[in-house]
């Protein structure tokens, strides 16, 4: 499978799926813009996750959060 999608077909079967699809999309994003909840600083929510990961049994030693 080719990893660039091509510009002249669609991931979507019809035009209708196309179209709902930009509707969803468009109004996620327009709530994103519109949130007016204070924004967190990434190193902030990436010390929380370091805080759920370590709590978790280490199964998988070798896959880490390092930065």
């Amino acid at each position: 499978m080719n990893g660039t999608p091509s510009s002249t077909t669609s991931e979507f079967e019809t035009t209708e799926a196309a179209e709902t699809y930009d509707r969803w999309f468009r109004a996620k994003v327009a709530t994103s813009i519109n949130d007016d909840r204070p924004a967190r600083p990434h190193e902030a929510v990436m010390a929380q996750l370091r805080k759920i990961v370590a709590a978790q049994p280490d199964d998988h030693a070798a896959d880490s959060m390092e930065d």
